[in-house]
């Protein structure tokens, strides 16, 4: 499969959303496990299912994209620019190059581990060892998805997401807040099990380390004394002084909190609240991966800060500039406006057509430094409207005719109320509408609505298509007429983005494309599918029916009347019963003869 292949980059961007979800929700397998009533770590299962189901349909996608991944091409490194290189695809070489980079990362990734352990102590005692174990593999999964997300995120992938600088640190942002809050509710859980196993030593009570584990080997009466002992109440109060819980405090009461958008919601504050001060209020006790766990937040908070201050600084900058040359140049339209008395109207419409053009950079601009394939490619990108026209609806899309109207487009933005042509004047340019609402009058009252994919000034192609011709010789010579008079008026509805063919380019593209543009599909397009050809042949026709009409009228009138003369009128009937006496004697005189000769 083509790395480059539009369904490949659309299952791209899906497993980045996928990759996206996975990270944020693998830490919240740690808020699965709390204190309950008996002293005892249990299992929250109702979320466990459905964390469970989630992180399946993430590692099904995963495993997808392994075998995917089997049977992408890929460019092979002969230079060191991304992308740069030879396409391999070769089946065997594929996989062999995926088997040495990125096998083990994604298998590691999609294996079902978490789903594993939950399923090993559904029902059994090792709730205190299946946290244990959970907080291994979280973290051993956690490190090959951000390996894998990181690099999309910064736009470092040939085939990704780009996500913008403000995106993406916002995301890191809130992606360090979640995970510093998930980690230190189970450190807490962990040094709330560390006090409960003290206080079991000291009670001297038979099988008190089972019931930690909420496990019913020690049975009832160990139980009920468990359950009233001193030393493990004092384990859930954090201000007792029984256990030294340092930076933890806080998380003791939400141990035994039974709500899960209660502990998440405080420990994503309290990430949140350690990251952006560098854990500047937390006295950390003498425990070694406390102190540790505390070095990592003031690491990671310093990290960030950095981050953010360096693009702010960047954008900041960026941005002062830009803003101070709008302000200068709004500045000397204001006095140039008012040095010749302006009135408030046209002003109004002055800064906005000067807002709009400062906020949309000419395509040109971009495109004169760069490669001539690469401009045509970007061409065919941002002036896809034109093959939306329904004048070129019946071309390829690489036609070369295609690409040199789009190296011709001009872009125009017209204020709502504005005219773009007027009955009576020279149609000097063909106009493509992108965005916008406008309306056509002819001289005769007709109105046509142009929007979005219409031309206007289509017939300035028709009029240099008709005085073109072609010798037999094959050169072309151009046969001299008047020009072109619009015998309409196009009004703009809405604010209305265009791009505008001018009068000389156009006949330039009809002599390059003559023979094209002559054949039969094409000027069927022309005349029967453009709004302003087909309101003129309604027109036409609407006028030869009337003529027809008014041309029959008189012999019907005609006709009728010599019918009413003829039957109605006091001699016509007189004259009919003449003519019938007459035949009626004649006949009689017939029969009469041939019985006297018989």
């Amino acid at each position: 499969m083509n790395p480059h292949a539009r369904i490949i980059q659309q299952w791209n961007k899906l497993l980045d959303i996928f990759c996206l979800v996975a990270i944020l929700v693998d830490p919240l397998f740690l808020f699965l496990f709390y204190v309950n009533k008996d002293k005892c770590i249990v299992i929250n299962w109702r979320m466990a299912t459905t964390l469970v189901v989630i992180r399946s349909i993430i590692d099904i996608m995963c495993f997808l994209n392994i075998l995917i991944q089997f049977r992408l091409a890929y460019t092979s490194p002969l230079f060191n620019v991304v992308g740069a290189g030879e396409l391999v695809d070769n089946p065997k070489k594929i996989a062999l190059n995926y088997l040495k980079n990125y096998f083990f990362f994604d298998l590691l990734a999609a294996s079902p581990l978490p789903q594993i352990i939950l399923a090993n102590s559904l029902g059994s005692s090792g709730a205190n060892y299946a946290k244990n174990l959970l907080l291994i593999v979280i973290f051993a999964q956690f490190v090959p998805r951000l390996f894998k997300f990181l690099p999309r995120l910064f736009g470092k992938s040939p085939i990704r997401i780009i996500f913008v600088s403000a995106w993406a640190n916002l995301i890191i942002a809130l992606l360090i807040f979640h995970v510093v809050g998930s980690c230190w509710y189970v450190f807490g859980l962990q040094r709330v099990n560390q006090c409960l196993r003290d206080a079991c030593h000291h009670s001297n009570l038979l099988g008190c380390s089972y019931l930690i584990d909420c496990d019913s080997k020690a049975g009832n009466i160990s139980a009920t004394l468990w359950s009233k002992d001193k030393g493990a109440d004092a384990c859930l109060n954090a201000t007792s002084g029984a256990f030294s819980y340092g930076i933890y405090a806080n998380a003791i009461p939400l141990t035994i909190e039974t709500k899960v958008i209660n502990k998440y919601v405080y420990a994503l504050f309290w990430g949140f609240q350690q990251v952006m001060t560098l854990a500047g209020n937390q006295t950390p006790s003498y425990f070694v991966w406390e102190v540790l766990f505390t070095m990592s937040i003031i690491a990671l908070g310093l990290l960030l800060l950095v981050l953010l201050i360096g693009n702010m600084q960047s954008f900041i900058q960026s941005l002062g500039k830009r803003s101070l040359e709008m302000i200068r140049r709004g500045r000397d339209v204001e006095q140039w406006m008012s040095h010749h008395r302006v009135p408030d109207d046209l002003r109004r419409r002055v800064l906005l057509a000067e807002w709009d053009s400062w906020h949309n950079v000419p395509e040109r601009t971009v495109l004169e430094n760069l490669p001539k394939n690469l401009q045509i490619d970007l061409r065919r990108h941002i002036f896809r409207f034109v093959k939306k026209v329904r004048i070129f609806s019946l071309l390829d899309e690489d036609a070369p005719i295609l690409d040199v109207i789009r190296e011709r487009l001009i872009r125009a933005m017209y204020m709502r109320g504005d005219k773009i042509l007027s009955q009576g004047d020279l149609v000097h340019k063909m106009m493509f509408v992108v965005r916008g609402k406008l309306e056509s009058i002819r001289a005769d009252g007709i109105q046509v609505s142009l929007s979005e994919g219409d031309v206007c000034g289509e017939e300035l192609l028709i009029r240099f298509l008709e005085q073109s011709s072609e010798r037999k010789e094959g050169k072309k010579v151009k046969i001299q007429g008047q020009d072109l008079i619009s015998d309409r008026t196009v009004n703009c509805l809405t604010n209305v983005e265009a791009f505008s063919l001018e009068a000389k380019d156009i006949e330039e593209v009809t002599t390059l494309f003559s023979k094209l543009l002559r054949s039969p599909h094409v000027q069927q397009v022309i005349r029967y599918e453009s709004p302003y050809w087909r309101s003129l042949a309604a027109t036409r026709i609407q006028v030869a029916w009337r003529y027809r009409k008014k041309r029959l009228r008189p012999a019907n009138t005609t006709q009728n009347d010599y019918q009413t003369l003829r039957y109605e009128s006091p001699y016509g009937k007189s004259h009919r019963v003449s003519r019938i006496q007459v035949a009626w004697t004649n006949r009689k005189k017939h029969l009469r003869r041939a019985n006297t000769t018989q």
